[in-house]
């Protein structure tokens, strides 16, 4: 199965946080998009990894993504190394993206940057020739890089080189995010607290998005960081 954009997360949840809107947004445009979550998440404070694929599930279904999966790396414990990068070589060569969306490059949770990194790195790896992987058949895979890789921005403010108008899609990302319910606020929820389980933390996520909304003069905006200078052939195309 081809994608068209792949995004690529350390944890469930990290990709509706952060590019639910954008991804919707290509969704209603026709693209196929995919998630490749690399945890489950199994150190967080609350929930179970179990329940964590269900909801991951959910927030799928919420916005319409043609994949998802999850490597089973172990949550804070894996490493930006060859058995890894060999990990996500695979699975590039599986779905062919044009793009990649990448975790921030640096961030609070130190799996977020170490990811950020590990897909950065597979990507260029992917398009090796003389690195070789099989499909879940056997069969030799053929090298793929995908054209660009852009890292989406979490919960520590970075200043994005670029910004995603949101704003037609803001209420199908929080869906996306509230499709993770052990995680975020619950009053009636018995679970220990979180940084993430305050209700505050929703008036962050909103926060932030109109932030970023507010450069580029729409209501709300998901911002991106580039690992290489994004070209353009129009000037009237800039908005």
């Amino acid at each position: 199965m081809k994608l068209d954009i792949l995004v690529f997360a350390a944890h469930p949840d990290d990709a509706e946080l952060s590019c639910s809107g954008t991804i919707a947004a290509h969704v209603a445009k026709g693209h196929r998009v995919g998630v490749v979550d690399f945890t489950a998440g199994e150190m967080g404070t609350r929930g179970t990894p179990a329940l964590r694929l269900i909801e991951a599930e959910k927030a799928s279904e919420v916005l319409h993504l043609s994949a998802r999966e999850n490597m089973g790396f172990q949550d804070v414990f894996f490493q930006n190394d060859s058995p890894h990068q060999h990990a996500l070589i695979q699975v590039l060569r599986k779905y062919q993206p044009e793009i990649v969306l990448a975790n921030a490059v640096t961030d609070r949770h130190p799996d977020h940057g170490k990811g950020g990194a590990l897909a950065s790195q597979a990507c260029f790896m992917s398009g090796l020739r003389k690195i070789e992987t099989f499909d879940e058949a056997g069969h030799p895979q053929h090298p793929w890089r995908p054209k660009f890789v852009y890292h989406y921005i979490q919960n520590n403010f970075i200043q994005p080189d670029f910004v995603f108008d949101i704003t037609p899609y803001w209420e199908t990302k929080l869906a996306s995010i509230k499709a993770f319910k052990s995680q975020f606020y619950d009053p009636d929820s018995k679970e220990p607290e979180s940084f993430i389980s305050s209700e505050n933390f929703f008036h962050f996520i909103e926060a932030r998005a109109r932030e970023m909304g507010h450069k580029i003069q729409v209501t709300y905006g998901e911002g991106f960081t580039v690992e290489r200078m994004i070209g353009v052939d129009d000037l009237f195309h800039l908005k």
